[in-house]
């Protein structure tokens, strides 16, 4: 019954497509005065908007989202069964970036058909309200994704969730619970990347879900044509809009033979042929240009003054819009390698930090490195040691500051002493050397320290200071009187 009224109205409302309301985008709600956070009624001003749309307080939702715009949309349905845009509100946070959540961590925000029951409302949430998106859906399941608890709540704080701010989610569950006291057995939300019209598609092009994206697209499309939330039923672990088949579906198994109500169909196609037009249009414009979608840090980085002097928990973040931008392919390819770059060096150095803590045991035990099994030869530094000092020394005069700091030599044969001596002495002194050399070598002397102190004399010792020791003058013999 229901598709058949869906049919019955689509022609009109292809006609009326392009008709919507504006949106309030502020939620003027004071908490500081609610009571009874669940059983808040909506304002007197809000109660006139829903008046003058021709809708009921009880009448049907259905719920819309756009990540890029970073928007959520509240629709109603008037008296014809006609939904027609509420109101729309700024989401203040959700996170990862444009796609599918795929698994449990992903920070991914859900994309796709979700219906919302009344058991999934959750009034004791500690993000103040919250709605369970019921992921994974048929279709996540079908596919293999995973995860839980993604809720539309307040707090402005996400995990992959879709996070509003309090003064926003008291309305929008006001709504809801309204809804479902007036009969509605499940609210349609539908969550999409960005508003799927000609130019975003040509403009996400070359986003790897955009295979995914077209198929969403043929629900987005149908509710623009008729202005009612598509019947869903998934086959081939596929969406499926609007489709009568001639057995179940299955979400895992081949589809049934299907077929789209012939005025549909003839809407759509009408539909169908603008869209490419413009589409067309779009990729000349946008030709040899690709789009950056930018992180999630990105989007935080130009709302940053918004968490200026509030709890460190509200934390928006902001819409793709604003932080991506156009590029030429070449640009964005350049661009892409550097970041991969980045995070693999970033990745190496987490798993060198895991390798370590777990080798050192969380760091409290650190390994001893192992000896090396090659053999390495010991190098030894040559110490000069300083030569000995005679007593005869010690009552030598004090030499120069140079001269001092030079290490003195050990007493040699007269052979070493003429291989080192300088080269400046006068001609006559040096041949006296040579003649000196050459004489027959004479033998030692009786008195060892007096020969010596002869050695020495020839360069003289760096001085050093003796340690003091008293000592009884002795007497020296007369003949020492006028000797050397």
């Amino acid at each position: 019954m229901r598709l058949r009224n869906l049919v019955a109205t689509a022609a009109v409302a292809a006609l009326l497509a392009g008709c919507t309301n504006d949106a309030l985008d502020t939620a003027a709600v004071d908490l500081s005065t609610v009571k009874n956070k669940t059983e808040y009624q909506l304002s007197s001003k809000m109660s006139a908007k829903m008046s003058e749309l021709g809708m009921q307080k009880t009448s049907p939702i259905a719920l819309r989202i756009f990540k890029e715009e970073g928007t959520l949309e509240v629709w109603k349905a008037n008296t014809s069964n006609r939904f027609q845009l509420l109101k729309s509100y700024k989401i203040c946070a959700w996170s990862g970036k444009l796609g599918p959540k795929v698994k449990e961590g992903d920070r991914q925000a859900p994309e796709g058909f979700y219906p919302l029951f009344p058991h999934q409302m959750n009034p004791n949430s500690k993000y103040y309200l919250a709605i369970n998106t019921g992921y994974p859906n048929t279709y996540d399941k079908a596919n293999g994704h995973q995860g839980t608890h993604l809720m539309i709540h307040g707090a402005c704080s996400s995990s992959g969730c879709y996070s509003m701010t309090d003064e926003q989610m008291i309305e929008i569950f006001a709504m809801a619970r309204d809804a479902f006291k007036g009969g509605q057995q499940s609210v349609q939300l539908q969550a999409f990347p960005f508003r799927m019209t000609a130019e975003n598609m040509a403009r996400h092009r070359n986003n790897p879900n955009i295979d995914f994206w077209n198929m969403l697209k043929v629900g987005y499309d149908q509710f623009e044509v008729t202005k009612r939330p598509p019947e869903i039923n998934v086959c081939e672990k596929k969406y499926v809009f609007n489709q009568q088949g001639s057995a179940a579906f299955n979400p895992g198994g081949k589809c049934p033979a299907m077929s789209t109500p012939p005025a549909l169909q003839m809407a759509m196609s009408t539909f169908e042929k603008g869209y490419k037009l413009d589409y067309d249009k779009a990729m000349k414009k946008y030709d040899g240009m690709v789009w950056y979608e930018p992180s999630e840090a990105e989007r935080k980085a130009i709302v940053a003054k918004q968490r200026t002097g509030r709890e460190l928990a509200y934390a928006p973040t902001g819409n793709s819009i604003d932080a991506g931008k156009l590029m030429k392919a070449s640009d964005l390819e350049k661009k892409l390698a550097a970041q991969k770059e980045a995070e693999e060096t970033k990745l190496a150095v987490e798993i060198q930090k895991k390798e370590l803590e777990k080798a050192t045991q969380g760091g409290t035990h650190v390994p001893v490195p192992a000896a090396n099994p090659i053999p390495q030869p010991v190098l030894q530094a040559a110490v000069e040691q300083p030569a000995a000092k005679s007593f005869w020394s010690l009552f030598s005069r004090s030499e120069p500051a140079d001269q001092a700091q030079a290490p003195a030599p050990v007493a040699a044969d007269p052979e070493q002493q003429a291989a080192v001596q300088p080269q400046t002495q006068p001609a006559g002194t040096a041949a006296k050397q040579t003649r000196s050399a050459e004489a027959p070598q004479k033998a030692q002397p009786e008195n060892t320290a007096t020969a010596a102190a002869n050695a020495e004399g020839a360069v003289e010792p760096a001085a050093e200071a003796p340690v003091a020791v008293e000592q009884p003058p002795k007497k020296r013999p007369f003949w020492k009187i006028w000797g050397n």
